[in-house]
């Protein structure tokens, strides 16, 4: 078995005109696809983790033709979540199409970043999962960042925290934060997040909480 992450580059008309919305403002980070249903051959319902404030957001997605409905539910650092039901655009069913070969399975969140790209990771057989990378249309540029075996310890506690949390606690392990002795302090986060030092203390606060819930839950060694 094998994984593969992937960066894919899309041409500004392959994007899904949400996806252009957050290229092309500085207040949108990434979007995450936590979970999808296809409950017809157009239309499908998508659960998104956004970061960046609700609106203009919810302005310009009421506005989108395909949008069949949606819903927002803000959360405490400013992100929110998002549920849509939307017709599939021809852009997005080539890339759906690409990652939807027999014996595939497409892992963790996919990220609609704002640079343009899209981040995603697939596992299955060798021959799927090269033969997945084949059917990405010409017209869009496939970086692949990592590929091997599907290894236990990637299925972990980020799967639960949010983009945001992440990001604190990726920023405090980079400075130094959980070195003994430490080596940056919460201000030091804050500064490498943007944010304030009782905005940054919160998100690891919560960070931590998950982790170590996890970890509990999953019992004993």
């Amino acid at each position: 078995m094998r994984y593969l992450e992937l960066s894919v580059r899309r041409s500004a008309e392959e994007r899904h005109s949400m996806h252009g919305f957050v290229v092309e403002h500085d207040d949108y980070e990434v979007t995450r696809q936590l979970s999808r249903h296809q409950h017809a051959e157009d239309e499908h319902a998508v659960l998104f983790h956004v970061e960046g404030p609700v609106e203009p957001y919810r302005s310009e997605i009421a506005a989108v033709p395909s949008v069949v409905e949606f819903e927002i539910a803000p959360c405490p650092d400013g992100s929110f979540y998002l549920y849509v039901r939307d017709r599939i655009t021809e852009g997005d069913r080539r890339l759906l199409d690409a990652f939807s070969q027999s014996g595939l399975v497409l892992t963790g969140p996919v990220e609609y970043r704002s640079d343009g790209t899209v981040r995603l990771v697939v596992v299955g057989p060798t021959d799927a999962v090269g033969a997945a990378v084949e059917e990405v249309p010409e017209t869009e540029e496939v970086e692949v960042l990592a590929v091997g075996e599907r290894l236990s310890s990637r299925v972990d506690s980020r799967l639960d925290l949010t983009g945001r949390q992440f990001e604190a606690v990726t920023a405090a392990v980079e400075s130094g934060y959980f070195e003994v002795p430490r080596e940056a302090t919460l201000d030091d986060v804050a500064a490498r997040l943007g944010c304030s030092t009782g905005a940054a203390g919160e998100l690891l606060r919560r960070a931590e909480r998950t982790v170590m819930a996890d970890l509990v839950e999953g019992g004993p060694f």
